[in-house]
């Protein structure tokens, strides 16, 4: 692995939520309204979220990840058994062609954590960028659907392991 994943902390999770995407990206801020930074916070360093930090070579964040119910989208079929995996980028490092590296590394820590071997991601349906890295990746896609908060079309993709 090139990142180490670390639980998520308060610093951490207060990094995350002030990370600012442009559009189309802004979907992926984690709040809109400063009033709502404590709460999502507190959403983060939830044990049930299973939030972990992707740290690099020099202690940076670099990533988020997070396993289970949270990187579900409401409105899409969760029926079959596997990990959903949810992966968020620091912003200024999105759209490098590193995508590769963290899905690697998300999916091995994932495996050797979890003891998974399926696993489900969840990709809004214009993020091209973020369908491909997982398509390399060998995910494949299995349904799109409209989430059920806003309609916006969202795609669920998965991935068999050995």
């Amino acid at each position: 692995m090139s990142f180490f994943f670390k639980p998520i902390n308060v610093a951490y999770a207060t990094q995350i939520v002030h990370w600012r995407y442009n559009a189309p990206y802004d979907v992926y801020n984690s709040v809109s309204n400063p009033s709502e930074i404590e709460k999502a916070i507190q959403s983060y360093l939830d044990p049930q979220n299973g939030y972990y930090c992707l740290i690099d070579a020099h202690d940076e964040l670099v990533a988020f990840c997070c396993f289970g119910e949270d990187a579900q989208v409401p409105g899409g079929d969760y029926t079959n058994t596997a990990l959903d995996i949810g992966l968020g980028v620091r912003p200024g490092l999105t759209g490098q062609g590193q995508g590769q590296r963290y899905i690697a590394d998300v999916v091995n820590f994932a495996q050797s954590t979890f003891h998974s071997t399926i696993f489900r991601v969840t990709v809004a349906a214009f993020n091209e960028r973020a369908l491909r890295a997982w398509k390399k990746a060998g995910f494949q896609q299995i349904q799109t659907f409209p989430a059920r908060a806003d309609g916006r079309l969202f795609i669920i993709l998965i991935k068999h392991t050995s």
